[in-house]
């Protein structure tokens, strides 16, 4: 049998409804922290790598939904996405501190955050808490819900109108 590679490894955490039910079972058996946040995540940068990382510190496992692409051209417009939702999903698989990876077309995570139960809940701190969607099912099981400060200077808008501009 040959060995798995890397990219094989990274793909493993990319995972379907059925697969995601079965390592919440065995995580709420092992007393995990879980920690959800979800988002389009096109053009992968710096921004996006804090706040996940910040996140991430706020459990023992990530979670991350990730708009399809039908979800993020309803969200952003028909020019979006930029990377399709395999190459977002590898992306973001590869980064270490994400523990599972999870495709979603719905127009909102809310189904899925129903499913997943999260201990956290995380978004960006241009929501606020009244506009988060699934704060209030997360808060009725006595969930937390958390918003993390983006860094300064970093949005897939900027670097696209840095490209189309040809400005560095």
């Amino acid at each position: 049998m040959e060995p798995l590679t890397h990219l094989d490894i990274i793909k493993r955490k990319i995972i379907d409804l059925n697969q995601l039910q079965h390592a919440l079972y065995r995580w709420r058996f092992l007393s995990k922290k879980l920690v959800f946040t979800n988002g389009c995540f096109d053009i992968l940068h710096l921004g996006h790598i804090d706040y996940l990382s910040k996140a991430s510190d706020l459990g023992d496992i990530l979670i991350v939904g990730v708009n399809s692409d039908a979800s993020t051209s309803r969200l952003k417009g028909p020019h979006r996405p930029i990377n399709n939702e395999e190459q977002r999903s590898i992306l973001l698989a590869a980064l270490h501190f994400i523990d599972a990876v999870i495709v979603f077309d719905d127009p909102t995570p809310l189904e899925l955050i129903k499913m997943v139960r999260p201990d956290v809940l995380v978004k960006g701190s241009d929501y606020n808490l009244s506009n988060i969607v699934g704060a209030d099912v997360v808060q009725s099981y006595n969930g937390q819900v958390k918003t993390i400060d983006f860094l300064p200077g970093y949005s897939t808008t900027l670097i696209e109108e840095k490209i189309i501009s040809g400005k560095k």
